[in-house]
């Protein structure tokens, strides 16, 4: 037997299906993080890993700041990977996000995406690393030189100004590397009783630290202090020195992370000096914000330091 459906039921089902129809393009367009369809500021983070606590950090002050300010982050992970970081970014662009904040894993390998951007009507903002070859709107770092010369300082004194030294360099090519060696080396260069017997990479990386460190110690262990480029390298070094049964070897890291200093209360690791990378995050959220308003910002934005010691 067959059903006749009224000519009411027929109306009714067909709007349904209309706006069915309608509802499912309408949901998905407001899904998508693009600025320039809600009028909402959508800010990118190309960040250089996030396989360490010190960049971590960093992405999780960005995240809180974001979600305060009613703003959207989208955060890319380049694993300290120069070409996935500038398709990362090639991807930000797409988005047609209004900023982006970089904080480089090369700081020259991504100058040609950063000037692709900044082409293409988007602000960059770089973070703890430079840019080198491309001029952004603001830079937001604590004193990577500052910090090289006051880890020096706390060595030499901690020695006596006299024993030999050893530094482990982070990533290649990297501003934080270059800047933190160049003020570590501006204080202990010269000194005649201070010898510098090995000078290694470890790529910011805590196993690398170890390895490297062990490689040395095979060579050389009349180690007196060892300056590492950051808190994950120190803390491998430590491991190293601590294997070996040497004592009272001086190691300083860089960035004050919670393990550095949970080594230091311990007394394992002399000192690390202390960024904010939590600040960091915050002041590039809030800086994005004022760019996205057409306010003016300062090009070089300072973080401050302290060394953590026992």
């Amino acid at each position: 037997m067959k059903r006749i459906l009224s000519p009411l039921l027929v109306g009714l089902l067909a709007a349904g299906l209309m706006a069915c129809s309608k509802q499912g393009p309408d949901t998905q367009a407001a899904s998508e993080p693009a600025a320039a369809a809600s009028g909402a500021v959508t800010i990118g983070l190309a960040i250089s890993t996030q396989n360490n606590p010190f960049f971590v950090a960093l992405r999780d002050g960005a995240d809180t700041e974001a979600k305060a300010q009613g703003v959207t982050l989208i955060t890319v992970d380049a694993q300290d990977d120069s070409a996935k970081q500038i398709s990362n970014i090639e991807d930000l662009i797409q988005k047609k996000v209004q900023i982006i904040m970089i904080n480089p894993t090369d700081s020259d390998a991504v100058a040609g995406v950063v000037k692709e951007a900044m082409n293409a009507g988007i602000k960059v903002i770089s973070l703890d690393r430079n840019v080198n070859g491309a001029d952004v709107s603001a830079h937001i770092a604590s004193d990577n030189k500052a910090g090289g010369k006051m880890a020096a300082e706390y060595i030499l004194e901690k020695i006596g100004n006299k024993g030999n030294l050893v530094e482990l360099e982070g990533i290649p090519g990297s501003s934080a590397a270059r800047e933190r060696g160049q003020g570590f080396h501006s204080v202990v260069d010269g000194h005649a009783d201070v010898k510098l017997v090995a000078k290694q990479t470890a790529d910011f990386d805590r196993a690398k630290g170890l390895s490297v460190m062990e490689n040395i110690l095979q060579g050389n262990k009349n180690v007196t202090a060892v300056f590492a480029h950051n808190d994950e390298m120190a803390l491998g070094a430590f491991k190293a020195i601590e294997a070996a049964g040497l004592k009272n070897v001086v190691v300083v890291g860089f960035d004050a992370t919670p393990d550095a200093v949970k080594a230091v209360k311990a007394g394992q690791l002399s000192a690390t000096v202390q960024q904010k990378p939590e600040l960091i995050g915050k002041m590039g959220v809030d800086t994005a914000i004022k760019l996205s308003k057409g306010e003016a910002v300062e090009k070089s934005i300072p973080v401050p330091l302290a060394l953590v010691t026992q």
